[in-house]
């Protein structure tokens, strides 16, 4: 198994042990993403709408470094720090992707990193298009 390993400074630096995703064949791995600014490593301003898109321009920054897009991603994994904020992420996800949408689980959870209100990672397939 050949490993590559995918690194952009575009989107937040690792900030632990991992790195910011890892491709193996046509499959990538893309770690999670709470809403630091790539520039600063700093939280985004404002609300839990704003953490949202810059979680989702993260991961957009690493999977055009990985050779891909939104529209290659076909499992998405949200954790939020409160499901009410469901209908939020609906709304602004309808702003990234376009039908046949990916797999997608969102879970609540007690706390984030950063005391983020969202997380997401996902898994983009480079031939999900073809």
């Amino acid at each position: 198994m050949v490993r590559e390993i995918i690194n952009t400074e575009q989107a937040p630096s690792a900030i632990g042990t991992y790195s910011q995703a890892v491709k193996v064949g046509d499959v990538v791995y893309l770690s999670g993403q709470i809403p630091l600014l790539p520039e600063v490593m700093e939280m985004v301003d404002g609300d839990t709408e704003a953490q949202i898109v810059r979680v989702f321009e993260n991961l957009r920054a690493v999977a055009q470094a990985a050779g891909g897009d939104m529209a290659d991603i076909v499992k998405l994994n949200i954790f939020l720090t409160d499901l009410g904020c469901f209908a939020t992420v609906n709304e602004v996800m309808a702003r990234y992707f376009e039908a046949p949408f990916p797999a997608r689980a969102a879970v609540q959870v007690a706390a984030l990193p950063r005391g983020a209100e969202v997380e997401m990672d996902a898994v983009m397939h480079l031939g999900a298009r073809a």
